[in-house]
This record gives structure tokens, C-alpha cells and sequence, in this order.
């Protein structure tokens, strides 16, 4: 199981993720269905639906049966064949899913092969995977997405996670970084300082942060600013000018100014909205 500060990080991780669907389809694979040490730069998953095959991942040998989701992760050694003339019928798709530099199965570990309890719902899902996936226009493109994420959330949800051991470090540093912006969002915080606590220089720190969050350093302190304000704001009844300087901010219009930039509303204005105990009736429409 992962630890909170590996959970931390790889949610972090996760605000930048970037999923895309390669090719779908459901197939009756022939007898002469076989590889032999590929090592794809995509993930695969199998639904299995009939039939009988031999997978290999690295030096492992799984036999998926009918009934059973089965990932081949990204950049793994794979081998794979039909056996008892008896070769596979199955839903399949290729993805990328993206979490910072590298594919989310480069993070983490999970259990490969998985049972399917609700077979209807899994089968329904590949279906409208495949369909969308054949349709060209732009709704479509977000569908298969959302579809395809909806596959992988049920995957993840049923298997344990852990981050992948030569991943452990790189996981560290990335939480180190989380929990100095978290720890001094009441500050002035800079790159240097924070390139200073992973002893890297500036300029590859700036470089190194953003490909791992998909953001500049300066413009992830805002976001974190901004979600500290929202949470103390709806959570609290801290006066506008408390919340300003726990948020970093020694001037409230400043403060104010920033808040509506990102937000589109005034600190009182979101309040007034989003406060558990605000009206529905005083909701915005943006």
C-alpha cells in the first residue's frame, strides 16, 4: 500500500494527467495471435471474453481467462500466444495516461490481472469505448476519455497500489517540494528558496518541476494559494483579512485582486456561494 506522502505526491501528480486512447476495438484473435519480447510504449488492456491465451510480463506467465481484465503495462517486456486452438475473443484498447514525465503504470505497481464482478457493466463500457472511438468529432474525443477513465478508475479501485521501488526517491523529492510550498503558504516563497530545498539549481529546478507538474513552480504556489483560500473561506468564519495573510497576502486588496483573477469571484462573493451554509439560490452562474 502507498504511504500518505506517496499518495500526496502522485495526487499532485495526477492534476496534470494527460490520458489518450491509441486504438479500441472487440476481436477474435486466430491461432496465430503472438509476440515475442515487444516492448510497447503504450498500455494494454484485455477484457476477455472467451477463449484460452499465455501472457508473459518480464518473466512472469499469466493465463487470463473469460470474464477477467488483464493491463500490460507501458514499456514492459511482453510475450504473448493463443493455446488449445482455443485462441481469445476479447474487448481490447492501447492507451497512454500520462502523470507528469511518465506513463501512471511507470509510478505504480498493481495486480495485472483482475475479476470482473459486474460483466454487464464492464462489457457496456467497452462498448461505448469502441463506438465513440469510431466517431471523428470533438465530443467524441472527450467521451472516449471520460469512458476510458472510467476503465482505469475501476481498475485501480479494486486492486492494491504501491508506488514502484526505483520510483520511491523520485516520489520523495516531488513530496518534499509539496510540503515546503504547503508549510510556507503564508510567505513569500521563491524558486530559488524552493530549488534551495531539493539542492538544485534554479534553473533545472524550474525546468524539472514543470516537466513533472505540468506547471511553473510559481504558478503551482498560486494554485495551492488559491486552495487554501477556498478551503479557509468555506470552512471557517476567519475574517477576509486573517485568510489574506495566511494565504501569503500582507494587503487585502491584493489579496482580493488575486483571489478574483483566479476564481472569477471576490473572497466574499465565493463565501457568499459555496459556504455549506450559503442558500442554493445565491450560486453563481459562470
Amino acid at each position: 500500500m502507498m504511504r500518505s506522502n506517496e499518495q500526496h505526491a502522485l495526487s499532485e501528480l495526477l492534476q496534470s494527467l494527460q490520458l489518450q486512447l491509441i486504438i479500441a476495438h472487440k476481436t477474435q484473435v486466430s491461432m496465430n495471435w503472438a509476440e515475442t519480447d515487444s516492448t510497447p510504449e503504450y498500455n494494454k488492456l484485455y477484457y476477455i471474453c472467451d477463449g484460452e491465451g499465455w501472457i508473459r510480463i518480464g518473466s512472469v506467465d499469466y493465463y487470463p481467462k473469460p470474464g477477467q481484465l488483464f493491463l500490460t503495462p507501458a514499456h514492459t517486456r511482453i510475450s504473448f500466444s493463443a493455446r488449445n486452438n482455443r485462441p481469445y475473443l476479447k474487448y481490447w484498447c492501447h492507451f497512454s495516461i500520462l502523470a507528469g514525465p511518465f506513463d501512471l503504470f511507470q509510478w505504480i505497481g498493481v495486480p495485472l490481472c483482475l475479476d470482473i464482478d459486474d460483466h454487464s457493466r464492464m462489457t457496456s463500457l467497452f462498448q461505448e469505448l469502441i463506438a465513440w472511438h469510431e466517431q471523428s468529432t470533438i465530443v467524441a474525443r472527450l467521451r472516449e476519455k471520460a469512458i476510458l477513465l472510467e476503465i482505469v478508475s475501476r481498475y485501480l479501485e479494486s486492486v492494491p497500489i504501491q508506488v514502484l521501488q526505483h520510483r520511491s526517491e523520485e516520489m520523495s523529492r516531488l513530496n518534499i517540494i509539496q510540503q515546503f510550498v504547503d508549510s510556507r503558504l503564508h510567505l513569500n516563497i521563491s524558486i530559488d528558496q524552493m530549488a534551495e530545498a531539493l539542492h538544485l539549481h534554479p534553473n533545472y529546478f524550474s525546468a524539472y518541476f514543470k516537466k513533472h507538474f505540468g506547471i511553473p513552480p510559481l504558478k503551482y504556489v498560486n494554485r495551492k494559494r488559491t486552495e487554501r483560500a477556498k478551503q479557509l473561506l468555506t470552512t471557517t468564519s476567519l475574517s477576509i483579512k486573517d485568510i489574506a495573510e495566511q494565504c501569503g497576502f500582507k494587503e487585502t486588496n491584493h489579496f482580493t485582486k488575486f483571489f478574483r483573477k483566479e476564481t472569477s469571484l471576490t473572497p466574499t462573493e465565493y463565501r457568499s456561494a459555496y459556504s455549506p451554509t450559503a442558500p442554493k439560490s445565491s450560486l453563481p452562474l459562470l
